[in-house]
C-alpha cells in the first residue's frame, strides 16, 4: 500500500474512532501511530506508556522527546505486571498477563477507545497479548485498513520520521529470558547493560542477550557474528561477567547468531 493511502486510511480510522487512549511502547509502529493520532485528532487522542524494568530507558525517553515535539498529552505510568506472579513466573503466555495488566490499567484512567500498534504481520504470530486486548476491547488502527510492518515504516519515512522508520526491533527485556525462569529485574538490567555494551562496541544490526538456564547467550547478526574475533570477544564476555556478577551462577558464555524469539519455548 502507498504511503499516501496508507495515511489517508488510517486517519479515517482514527477520525471514526473519536476520542483514542494509544498505548505507546516507543517502538516504530506505536510511536507512528500516536504521531498520525495526535496530529489527526489533537486533543482527542492521549497516550499512555508503561514503564517497568523490561522496557529500555532509550524507548522512555524516544517517547517523552515526541510528546514534547508532537505536544502529546502523554500520561506515563507503571501498569504492575511486576506485581503480577503469573507474569513474573514467567510462562509461555507471559505476555497475555503483561497486556492484561497494560489495558486494565489504561482502561481505568482513560477515556474512550484504547487502540494499539498492532499490525497485519504480528496476527501471524504467536501473540497470546492479543487475547488481552480482546478482552478489553482494544481496536487496532492498522489491522484495521490493512497496514503490515513494511507499510508502517514507509508510513513513518513518507511523515519524516526517518529515525522510527529505521528502528530495529525491540521488543521487551523480559522476552530475553527463557520461558519457565523467572523474572528478575535485576537479571533485565544485566541484559540491557550487555547489549547496550555491544552495540557501541560492534554497532551489530541485532542483539540479544539470552538468559537460559544452563548458559547466557549472546546473539548477532550473521554479519557481526562472522566479524567477531577472539579478542573482541573475551571482551565481551568480560562485560556480560561483569553485568551479570553472582547472577552468572558458573553459566558459560557463548556467541551464536540471532534467531528471533529463541528465548521462547512452546
Amino acid at each position: 500500500m502507498s504511503a499516501p493511502t496508507a495515511l489517508g486510511d488510517l486517519r479515517v480510522c482514527l477520525r471514526g474512532l473519536g476520542t483514542v487512549a494509544v498505548a505507546v511502547s516507543g517502538g516504530v509502529d506505536s510511536m507512528t501511530l500516536a504521531v498520525v493520532a495526535g496530529r489527526t485528532l489533537g486533543g482527542d487522542a492521549r497516550m499512555y506508556h508503561a514503564v517497568s524494568p523490561a522496557v529500555p530507558s532509550e524507548a522512555t525517553h524516544r517517547v517523552h522527546a515526541y510528546a514534547d515535539r508532537e505536544g502529546w498529552a502523554l500520561e506515563v505510568m507503571d501498569a504492575g505486571e511486576f506485581g503480577d506472579a503469573r507474569y513474573m513466573a514467567n510462562p509461555a503466555n507471559r505476555c497475555y498477563f503483561c497486556k492484561a495488566n497494560l489495558y486494565g490499567t489504561m482502561a481505568a484512567r482513560a477515556t474512550g477507545t484504547l487502540v494499539s500498534g498492532t499490525n497485519v504481520d504480528d496476527l501471524g504470530d504467536f501473540r497470546p497479548g492479543l487475547a488481552a486486548a480482546g478482552e478489553h476491547e482494544v481496536r487496532h488502527p492498522y489491522v484495521e485498513v490493512g497496514l503490515t510492518k513494511h507499510d508502517v515504516r514507509a508510513l513513518a519515512r513518507s511523515l519524516g520520521l526517518d529515525d522510527l522508520a529505521e528502528l530495529p526491533a525491540a521488543p521487551c527485556l523480559s522476552s530475553r529470558v527463557e520461558t519457565g525462569i523467572a523474572i528478575d529485574a535485576g537479571d533485565l538490567a544485566a541484559i540491557h547493560r550487555v547489549e547496550r555494551r555491544v552495540r557501541d562496541a560492534l554497532d551489530p544490526r541485532s542483539v540479544r542477550c539470552r538468559v537460559r538456564r544452563e548458559t547466557i547467550v549472546i546473539e548477532l547478526d550473521p554479519a557481526a557474528l562472522e566479524g567477531l574475533d577472539p579478542d573482541t570477544g573475551e571482551t565481551m564476555a568480560d562485560e556480560v561477567r561483569a553485568a551479570f556478577g553472582a547472577r552468572l551462577d558458573g553459566r558459560p558464555i557463548r556467541f551464536e547468531a540471532y534467531r528471533m524469539g529463541s528465548a521462547f519455548l512452546r
